[in-house]
């Protein structure tokens, strides 16, 4: 079955930075496009990224435009998100999501406070 596994948060101060990453299997990764979307306490999941299947073509939230990149390894079926300067704002609980499958992750917790 589809899995999607996220791994990489964790606790920053601000203007630190973290590599998230979303090892998956079950699906042929390379046909697929991938997101990364967030949840903070109380709010709705938004999405932060997209990378198309070649990982040729990408595109962010205005939030985190410039800050954040996303990326993909077809041959290790994994997809990250590479998040530097980060702000108190963007504490949330990190997804990965298959657009197309429909397949969300169980979510990866990124803190950032001083």
């Amino acid at each position: 079955q589809v899995q999607l596994v996220e791994s990489g948060g964790g606790s920053v101060q601000p203007g630190g930075s973290l590599r998230l990453s979303c090892e998956t299997s079950g699906f042929i990764f390379s046909s697929y496009g991938m997101s990364w979307y967030r949840r903070a306490a109380g709010k709705e999941r938004v999405p932060v990224a997209y990378i198309d299947s070649s990982g040729g073509s990408s595109n962010y939230a205005d939030f985190v435009e410039g800050r954040f990149t996303i990326s993909r390894d077809n041959a290790k079926k994994t997809v990250y998100l590479q998040m530097n300067s980060l702000k108190p704002e963007d504490t949330a609980v990190y997804y990965c999501y298959a657009p197309r499958l429909g397949n969300w992750g169980r979510g990866t917790q990124v803190t950032v406070s001083s």
